[in-house]
């Protein structure tokens, strides 16, 4: 058994409104992060119960992550403040109020316990046929994405909470589900460039800690692998071209554009060798104790480097650094003030208000 802290490398998803059993070990073991989902989330005083519980059983700072989008991607019960579609937002089009309002959905969340929002989607709706982005980015304009999506980074992080800019390298372009299928966006990488970049180029010099990587078959980027797999995407255009120094994170890895090409530990693996960091798996416990099994394995045996996992565990390492610089205990009482506030709920009514696309 390797002493490397291989569970480090995992954000895991879990089921129920406590911490299961499960994951107390890993939590222990020093554990990357949790995600939680609609399923482990009933009202703000459980919500708040748990992230202490989480908090108070891990051994380092934790990422405790939600995607809390705004729109059809919206984990957080009321009273919590439920942002509109970004769409919307694009549709406005002005800078300080969408800043504002990542400050308002930023402060609940760390209010809450939640060190890390999976947002902003910085894809660019270029394909109407789209059935997984549409209105969940904020336009058809590069420009204006990167713009926006740089102000909602902002806002974040001034609540001193963890930003993530999804779905590199750009899943605007395509025509199917990740969660069903493996999608092609076959544009060239000149289009890719002037388009699907431009977002991820401006988060970077933003100071984006964490860029979540689509499962996408892109052939002028890789030919033989998926987008979340390859070490040309992740490596030679995330990090080489683009100089993203922060952690890489995978979409899930029981998607389907993933799963029913891989095994579990395979995905893993190939995921790390590519040059990511933190490795996402959100359902299963067997999956999540598979895939660890495997990176373990392929540390062994030599087909992981640990210089090459070292340097991933290097960059997690900086992130739970900057949240115990910002991250105390909120007590109840003061959770309950600052979700779904008064001041809150009032900038989230002058935004609908000017909004063209307020129905959303």
């Amino acid at each position: 058994m390797t002493s490397f802290p291989i569970p480090a490398l995992f954000c895991l998803g879990f089921d129920g409104t406590a911490i299961p059993d499960y994951l107390r070990p890993l939590l222990e073991s020093s554990l990357g992060g949790v995600i939680l989902f609609r399923r482990n989330l009933e009202d703000l005083l459980q919500i708040w119960r748990l992230t202490a519980a989480l908090h108070a059983a891990a051994a380092s700072p934790l990422l405790v992550g939600v995607d809390q989008e705004g729109g059809r991607v919206t984990r957080l019960p009321p009273p919590f403040l439920a942002p509109p579609a970004a769409a919307v937002l694009g549709a406005l089009n002005n800078d300080p109020p969408v800043r504002g309002l990542a400050r308002a959905v930023g402060d609940e969340l760390r209010a809450a316990g939640f060190t890390w929002n999976l947002a902003p989607v910085l894809d660019v709706n270029t394909n109407p046929r789209n059935p997984v982005i549409g209105d969940r980015a904020f336009s058809h304009d590069p420009d204006r994405v990167a713009r926006l999506g740089a102000a909602t980074i902002e806002g974040f992080t001034d609540a001193g909470i963890l930003a993530t800019a999804k779905h590199f390298p750009g899943h605007g372009e395509t025509a199917t589900d990740s969660h069903l299928t493996l999608p092609e966006s076959p544009q060239s990488l000149e289009r890719w460039r002037a388009i699907e970049f431009v977002p991820f180029r401006h988060a970077i010099e933003a100071g984006v800690p964490l860029v979540l990587v689509a499962h996408l078959a892109c052939p002028a980027l890789d030919p033989d692998a998926p987008s979340s797999l390859s070490n040309r995407v992740i490596t030679g255009i995330l990090r080489d071209e683009l100089e993203f120094e922060g952690v890489v994170v995978s979409d899930d890895l029981e998607m389907k554009a993933i799963a029913a090409r891989f095994d579990i530990g395979e995905a893993a693996v190939r995921f790390l060798e590519a040059g990511g960091d933190l490795i996402l798996i959100c359902h299963d416990p067997g999956q999540q104790r598979a895939a660890m099994r495997a990176v373990e394995t392929a540390l062994r045996n030599g087909r992981l480097r640990e210089d090459r996992l070292a340097s991933s565990l290097d960059r997690i390492a900086r992130l739970r650094s900057w949240l115990e610089a910002r991250h105390t205990l909120i007590d109840q009482e003061w959770a309950q003030s600052i979700v779904g506030s008064a001041d809150h709920q009032r900038l989230l009514r002058t935004i609908l208000a000017k909004s063209p696309l307020a129905s959303l």
